[in-house]
């Protein structure tokens, strides 16, 4: 009789159990996405200070009083000088360029520098033989296209190209341009 009872009671248990509702499985917990700083696109100027190879330009760029030019929105086309292009000028010749009493002819040289527009690589191959006006005006630099590599003047060296900016492009050079 005990076993008739305890399977009477296993059955009805089971029974029970087949009849209960499946539990709902709780939902999973989704991850929020953490906003980010959103970073915003790096002008001419602000790639320069942030590359190291251009504090001498980026200090002409102060005493010229040009910052706020290429931080505005473009485009423009910079033939950037590195360091080094600044240290082969002739000595003494930066220094003095630098003193507030040749703040123009420092500005010149810096606008000649600066084509308007956003000019690539690919379309810089397309312009040999020509010349193109630069922001300095009435000036314009010489595009010479020779095994490859890109001369501005005849004998400045294009070394780096198309480093994208929000308002143009940047172009490395190795020397520093003269109008």
């Amino acid at each position: 009789m005990k076993v008739k009872i305890f399977s009477l009671l296993v059955g009805f248990a089971l029974l029970l159990t087949a009849c209960t509702p499946q539990a709902t499985p709780a939902p999973a917990v989704q991850p929020t996405a953490v906003p980010t700083a959103v970073e915003m696109p790096k002008s001419i100027v602000d790639i320069a200070v942030a590359d190291g190879r251009f504090k001498t330009l980026v200090a002409a760029l102060q005493a010229a009083d040009l910052v706020g030019t290429l931080q505005g929105a473009g485009p423009f086309t910079v033939f950037a000088p590195t360091d080094d292009a600044f240290a082969a000028l002739p000595a003494g010749t930066l220094d003095s360029l630098l003193l507030p009493e040749n703040k123009q002819q420092l500005t010149d040289i810096l606008l000649y520098h600066v084509v308007p527009g956003k000019v690539m690589a690919a379309d810089v191959v397309g312009l040999d033989g020509k010349m193109v006006d630069t922001a300095l005006a009435g000036k314009q630099i010489a595009i010479k296209v020779d095994m490859g590599s890109v001369y501005l003047n005849e004998n400045v060296k294009v070394i780096i190209t198309d480093i994208e900016c929000s308002n143009g492009v940047i172009h490395v050079i190795d020397a520093v341009l003269l109008p």
